[in-house]
């Protein structure tokens, strides 16, 4: 283990996260804007980090809440979204740091009107559009009456509108989405009819890029989250898109080291509620990272680590901090080794699609779960 490196840590890749901006840029008419989101801490990537990473690959951030914007502001003034609901209280805070504002309802709307009047400013939104989706945002038919009111204010200044897509990744079944992009359409139509005819608009995420918006976007702004970090939102997609030659290339890697090795004779059990037993003498390795730092617990008995290049089952309950590895196929394993619980090492890896398999859930839970802790690494 180098006496440089922590025990365990986060690295981070600036050349994945610009490949992948890269990539985008190429599905996209020229003049689309990129938006990406850094919520989660950047998806459990370390928001900051990945901040000074992106600056430059990207045209807006977008954050949930005026803590993450506050946050932000310490190291970037890039326009930034706050599509999250920003209680009264913080909403003189989130003005004065400088965003957009995502609108989804009237007396939102009128609240951010009487905070930006009372700073003597005039604060941009957008409009939240709930487009079949069935969550935050204006109903079709409440848009009408939302115009009315916009139009009777004068700190308040309406600069796009914007929905969110259901399930567009599932490439078996685009029936729902399309009745999504034909609602969105009527109600940007209330929009123009209203007189509001240049606004920026959006729906699309990575999903929405690659199945919709491919080569033709039809809004002026795609939000690029997952696949920004170089994840795929469906396994569909990435058979798709390989296939094609378009490669997403993964930002984050977890890294530890084995803190202490030893045998175990047969009829030993291992970890708390005796859930695993050896069957034979067994190798075992600890490795100092639990649930505590974003392992999910629930592979307790099934996930996977890479150690040596070659991979190590978990046996055993994973701990708060800790957990086991059968390494009996690692006779050279000693302590200090490097240990991969996402990344590559030598020639094999373990995504975080894997691991999301594994402990039945999906990568963004992954990711975003891991510890803010673990100090984050920029390669």
């Amino acid at each position: 283990m180098s006496d440089k490196l922590p025990l365990s840590y986060i690295e981070l890749s600036s050349k994945n996260l610009e490949h992948n901006f890269a990539a985008f840029r190429t599905l996209l008419k020229e003049g689309a804007k990129i938006a990406f989101p850094i919520k989660g801490n950047a998806y459990g990537h370390g928001q900051n980090e990945i901040v000074k990473m992106a600056e430059g690959s990207v045209d807006y951030f977008i954050v949930n809440s005026v803590e993450e914007l506050r946050l932000l502001r310490a190291v970037s003034k890039k326009p930034t979204f706050v599509l999250g609901y920003v209680a009264p209280d913080f909403l003189a805070e989130a003005i004065q740091l400088g965003c957009i504002l995502g609108v989804f309802s009237e007396e939102q709307f009128l609240k951010i009107e009487k905070v930006a009047s009372d700073l003597g400013v005039v604060q941009d939104v957008h409009i939240s559009c709930d487009a079949l989706l069935g969550r935050d945002g204006f109903l079709e038919s409440e848009l009408t009456t939302l115009f009315t009111i916009v139009k009777s204010v004068v700190h308040v200044r309406v600069t796009g509108m914007y929905s969110h897509f259901a399930n567009v990744e599932n490439t078996t079944d685009f029936s729902h989405a399309q009745k999504q992009i034909d609602a969105n359409a009527r109600m940007q139509q209330i929009a123009k009819d209203a007189g509001y005819t240049n606004l920026d608009t959006h729906i699309s995420a990575t999903s929405g890029v690659l199945v919709y918006e491919n080569e033709n976007p039809k809004n002026t702004i795609v939000r690029i989250g997952i696949g920004g970090y170089g994840l795929w939102p469906s396994e569909q997609l990435k058979r798709k898109y390989t296939k094609k030659g378009f490669e997403l290339l993964p930002v984050l890697s977890w890294k530890s080291h084995v803190a202490q090795t030893k045998i175990l004779s047969p009829g030993m059990t291992v970890g708390y509620g005796l859930t695993y037993k050896t069957q034979k003498e067994t190798r075992t390795a600890l490795v100092p990272q639990g649930y505590a730092d974003g392992f999910p617990r629930s592979l307790s008995n099934k996930g996977i680590v890479l150690i040596g290049g070659r991979r190590a089952p978990v046996i055993g309950r994973v701990s708060m901090n800790m957990f086991v590895v059968d390494a009996t196929n690692i006779p050279e394993v000693k302590e200090g080794d490097e240990v991969v619980l996402i990344g590559e090492q030598g020639d094999k890896s373990i995504s975080a699609q894997e691991v999301a398999d594994r402990s039945d859930t999906i990568h963004y839970e992954v990711t975003t779960r891991i510890s803010s802790l673990l100090p984050r690494i920029i390669q």
